[in-house]
């Protein structure tokens, strides 16, 4: 806007997202989380170059990095899409007070038909904890319009309580009754999506048949983080808090799926 005659400086977001490669480095981590020399490959430039540039994103606040469980020597860059809506509206804001965003539009797959329902695929190693969080709040978000399945690569015996206690005091999801489950049970079996949550499950994920739109989401264990259950319930709680925004950023891309 022009006060005074003085134009006032652009927000430093759109500073920050205005370099082309910085651009195309959100857009790639929009997909999904990667590592750098993941991202070296997607947009064809030097890791030098690469790594730079996602320093000034994370400074920014728009993109996060945490260890690889897989490899401790690596990281996976994670785009903070709520932190991007946010600056986007006071973005918005400042070129006019006509573009402040008082509300947000739902996110939620309403009404929209298929003819076949979608197909989407959670995996972790154990299937106990981070899967089968993914997959009770995909299914309660989408009213289970939406066919959702979870499984390990190594799964463990039972469910961890804390995933049990945490879907019921969070979300009033009741998934006492549940297993974990093998990969191996679903080869053949046909899925639109196939996100990973754990990046040893990740290295060890088969391939599946129709080519299913393969994403990955970095996210470390919840169960590791104590020796006991009770200590481990925070980190249970900021896992389940995670997810469930990945899940609501989830949902558009499922109602634009076409079959």
């Amino acid at each position: 806007m022009v006060l005074s005659g003085h134009v006032a400086a652009p927000p430093a977001f759109v500073r920050l997202v205005a370099h082309p490669l910085r651009w195309k480095l959100l857009t790639t981590l929009a997909d999904s989380d990667y590592r750098v020399r993941e991202l070296v490959t997607r947009v064809g430039e030097p890791q030098n170059l690469v790594s730079y540039h996602l320093r000034l994103l994370r400074g920014g606040g728009l993109v996060t990095a945490t260890r690889s469980s897989f490899d401790g020597r690596d990281s996976y860059y994670h785009l903070d899409l709520d932190r991007c809506a946010d600056a986007l509206a006071e973005t918005g804001a400042a070129l006019h007070p006509v573009l402040r965003a008082d509300a947000a539009a739902p996110i939620a797959p309403g009404g929209q038909q298929h003819t076949r329902r979608i197909a989407v695929l959670f995996v972790c190693t154990g299937n106990s904890a981070r899967s089968p969080i993914a997959e009770a709040l995909l299914r309660h978000h989408t009213a289970d319009h939406v066919t959702v399945t979870s499984a390990g690569s190594r799964p463990k015996p039972h469910m961890h309580p804390n995933t049990v206690r945490i879907l019921g005091d969070q979300f009033g999801i009741d998934i006492a009754g549940q297993q974990p489950r093998h990969l191996d049970t679903l080869a053949g079996r046909r899925f639109d999506h196939v996100i990973t949550l754990c990046d040893k499950a990740r290295e060890a994920c088969p391939e599946f048949p129709h080519q299913p739109r393969r994403v990955h989401w970095s996210i470390p264990d919840p169960a590791t983080a104590s020796d006991t259950d009770q200590g481990s319930y925070s980190a249970f709680q900021h896992t389940a808090g995670d997810i469930d925004t990945r899940i609501r950023h989830l949902l558009p891309i499922l109602t634009s799926t076409n079959h």
